[in-house]
């Protein structure tokens, strides 16, 4: 696990016990307080990361869909 992972899953687990938090204040109280909705979103959205193929990754992967289509015009062909 990166530093990156760590940290968005700490962030998330914040998130989370402030809102039970707010959640069990307002229990007492007849105005419930705002509770932040948006704080645990922003750490689920940081806890995604976008995925990196490597060059030789997409070579292979553009290499494979060259042949399927060759194929596909193949089979279209002998129709």
């Amino acid at each position: 696990m990166g530093i990156d992972s760590i940290l968005a899953e700490i962030d998330a687990e914040i998130a989370r016990l402030t809102e039970a938090r707010s959640l069990l204040a307002s229990m007492g109280s007849l105005k419930p307080a705002p509770a932040k909705a948006n704080a645990s979103k922003k750490a689920a959205k940081k806890a995604t990361k976008k995925r990196v193929l490597s060059a030789d990754a997409r070579k292979r992967i553009a290499e494979a869909q060259r042949k399927r289509w060759a194929a596909q015009r193949a089979k279209a062909k002998a129709k």
